[in-house]
Parts: structure tokens; sequence; C-alpha cells
């Protein structure tokens, strides 16, 4: 058993994301923090992501079952979907999805 406190991974910027269109939030700005690394499961990704107020990943979907757990701040999902913070506030989520799978933009 592994037991992690998420105020204690190391916050890692992420690439920048395509803003959604019409989407006046802001600048896109998000880090990534690992629970289960691309190289530490045959089976899982695991991550937290913070998205910075305003901040969106843009549209796309993923080619797996995708689980979202918002552990701060408000965001949305759907089929087609994107992630993100509201104009007014960060937010957080964690993401599990299969190893090796690919989210298409």
């Amino acid at each position: 058993m592994r037991v992690l406190k998420i105020a204690e991974l190391p916050e890692n910027p992420m690439n920048a994301a395509t803003p959604v269109p019409g989407w006046s939030g802001g600048e896109v700005s998000r880090t990534r923090q690992a629970i289960i690394g691309e190289a530490d499961s045959d089976n899982f990704r695991c991550n937290v992501v913070n998205f910075r107020q305003g901040a969106t990943t843009g549209w796309h979907t993923h080619d797996c079952d995708q689980i979202l757990v918002v552990t701060a701040g408000r965001g949305s999902a759907g089929e087609r979907h994107w992630h993100g913070a509201t104009a007014d506030t960060p937010m957080s989520h964690i993401t599990v999805t299969t190893a090796g799978s690919q989210s298409k933009h």
C-alpha cells in the first residue's frame, strides 16, 4: 500500500492545450501531479491535474474509459468534452485512465 498526500506530490507544468473557442477564461495554464505515473502500472495512470483560474483543456475525446474526481473548484465533463476551471475559480481533478491510452484533440 502507498499513502500519498497530494500537497507533497511534485507539481509539473503541462504542455499547452487548445482553448475552447469562444471561451474567455484566459490563458491555458495547468500542472500535473503523478499518483500512478506512466511507468508505474501496466493497467492505469492516475494524476492530479490543476487548472489555473479560467484555464481549460480544449475539446477532446479519450480512447478508454475515464474517471474524474473533482477535488477543488467546479468543472464540467461530457462525451466530447473539455475539462477546466470557471472564469472566477481554479479547479483541480484526479483523473484515472488506462495505461497507454490517448486523448484526441
